[in-house]
């Protein structure tokens, strides 16, 4: 269930990414993968705090 939810999510971000203007979706691009360092960061810190 959880993969059909992923492959239904995907598929609307992609469509919508054709739609868009390329500044948008450079903007979107750039947020969600600075989001996606912050949290990988943090989860490393957090990681190696509890060894």
């Amino acid at each position: 269930m959880a993969l059909l939810m992923l492959v239904i999510a995907l598929g609307t971000l992609f469509g919508a990414a054709a739609y868009a203007p390329a500044p948008v979706f450079v903007a979107a691009v750039a947020f969600i993968g600075g989001w996606l360092v912050l949290f990988a960061a943090r989860e490393r810190i957090a990681r190696a705090r509890n060894r």
